[in-house]
C-alpha cells in the first residue's frame, strides 16, 4: 500500500497552514492542513503540540473536511485506513522514517517500539523510535496508538493511555490477545 506521506520538507510560502476543530467520542482533536496536504491532527492536550495559535481558524478547506469526515467514519467502525494526503512540515529524516512504517501497521493489529526501530534499519534505536512515535502528527490517521511495550504493555501516547486504550478496544485488540508485528 502506498504511503499517503508525501516527503517534502518545506511547503512553499503562499500555502501557509489552517486549521479546524473535529468532535469525536474520544474529545476535541485539531486538525490543520494546506493546499499540499494534511499536516497534522492533534488530541486536545496532547502532548507535543505545535503552536498552531497563528494558523487561521477555517468553517472549511477541502483537506480539513475530508480529514474530518474520515475521523468520523473512523469512529463509526466504518473506516481502517486512512486516505487523507499528509505533508509532514517537520521532523528529522529518521522521525519520517518511522512515521511512513507506522502505515504498514493494520488496523487491529500492533507492532513493539523495538519491532518498529528494525523497520527503518535501526535495530539499536528503540528510545528514539518511541520518540518519534511521540511527535507523530497526525494522531490515529498514523496510527501511533497501535504500538505497544515489547512486554505487550499499553506505554506512552500523546494523546493519553485513556485514548490510547480506547483507540485499540475499538479496534478489536484486548489486553493480552492478538499478536505483534
Amino acid at each position: 500500500m502506498p504511503s499517503a506521506l508525501r516527503p517534502a520538507t518545506l511547503v512553499e510560502p503562499g500555502s501557509a497552514p489552517c486549521r479546524a476543530s473535529v468532535r469525536t467520542p474520544l474529545g476535541r482533536m485539531d486538525v490543520a492542513a494546506c493546499d499540499e496536504g494534511l499536516v497534522g491532527a492533534w488530541f486536545e492536550g496532547a502532548a507535543h503540540l505545535p503552536d498552531f495559535r497563528a494558523w487561521p481558524a477555517v468553517r472549511s478547506h477541502p483537506l480539513l473536511d475530508r480529514a474530518a469526515d474520515e475521523l468520523a467514519a473512523y469512529f463509526a467502525g466504518a473506516l481502517q485506513v486512512f486516505r487523507t494526503p499528509r505533508l509532514a512540515l517537520w521532523g528529522t529524516d529518521f522521525q519520517r522514517r518511522v512515521w511512513v512504517a507506522l502505515e504498514s501497521v493494520p488496523w487491529g493489529q500492533r507492532t513493539t517500539y523495538g519491532l518498529l526501530a528494525a523497520a527503518v534499519g535501526s535495530p539499536q534505536a528503540v528510545r528514539a523510535a518511541g520518540a518519534a512515535v511521540g511527535r507523530n502528527p497526525w494522531s490515529i490517521m498514523v496510527p501511533c496508538h497501535r504500538v505497544v511495550g515489547a512486554n505487550g504493555s499499553l506505554t506512552g501516547y500523546a494523546g493519553g493511555l485513556a485514548r490510547k486504550r480506547a483507540l485499540l478496544e475499538a479496534e478489536g485488540w484486548l489486553a493480552g490477545a492478538g499478536s505483534g508485528r
